[in-house]
């Protein structure tokens, strides 16, 4: 299965034209959240309905620049995976979107707490056991990033995610997390056995590809990589 992953447009249609190849190429596309530009909210359903257009098989989070009213337009388009399961090609997705609560200069930042409750669907889903091989074929889709990889490095001094998501992640070993948010954390980590992807911000040309495929019976990330529009 093949992935093209992206994430903080904020209102750069653009570059979503520059990734036609991409988008041919993949199964299916990964969003990170922030369709609107900063202070610019009315940019994100163009961003929205410019997505859309470009493949059938969106799933996608909001960020923390878009109003938390925004969802429901993602809702309308069956592409948000909030509080939700979605499947395809054999891996399960559930999101959350949002930032954590930080400066209060952006309409959806969001507590701990209320990040990690759109999760809740994984853990009922498993009959609240929250086993580790209950999840080997799932994708965790958060806006906002765990803490202390190199995702969420604003410099190599301050890492801004959240520690309670960086706790889960390590209780249920997702197949792979992929975040964004901090513009300056584009990387590829991991936690434990589950790869943690922030693509950067498509705003400045950056995203990723992932394949994921099975091996030995249990699904794998086989190829992860950050690439830049030319």
């Amino acid at each position: 299965m093949k992935f093209l992953i992206i994430s903080d447009l904020h209102g750069n249609i653009s570059a979503l034209e520059k990734l036609d190849g991409e988008f041919k190429a993949a199964d299916a596309v990964l969003f990170g959240g922030d369709f609107a530009a900063f202070n610019h909210t009315e940019t994100g359903l163009p961003a929205l309905e410019a997505l859309c257009k470009k493949h059938d098989a969106v799933f996608s989070v909001i960020g923390n620049c878009d109003e938390p009213e925004f969802l429901k337009e993602l809702e309308k388009r069956d592409v948000s995976v909030e509080n939700t399961l979605a499947y395809v090609g054999g891996v399960c997705i559930a999101g959350s979107g949002g930032g954590s609560k930080f400066t209060g200069t952006t309409p959806n930042e969001r507590t701990e707490e209320e990040l990690l409750s759109d999760f809740s669907v994984v853990e009922h889903a498993s009959g609240g056991t929250g086993k580790k091989s209950d999840w080997s074929n799932l994708i965790l889709i958060s806006h906002n990033p765990p803490k202390d990889t190199k995702c969420d490095a604003v410099n190599p001094a301050l890492h801004a995610g959240s520690q309670k998501f960086r706790e889960l992640i390590e209780r249920l070993s997702p197949l792979a997390v992929v975040t964004g948010h901090i513009h300056e954390g584009a990387a590829i980590d991991t936690i434990g056995s589950t790869t943690i992807i922030n693509p950067g911000a498509l705003l400045d040309g950056k995203y990723a590809v992932m394949e994921t495929a099975e091996k030995d019976g249990t699904m794998r990330v086989v190829f992860a990589e950050l690439r830049t529009l030319d």
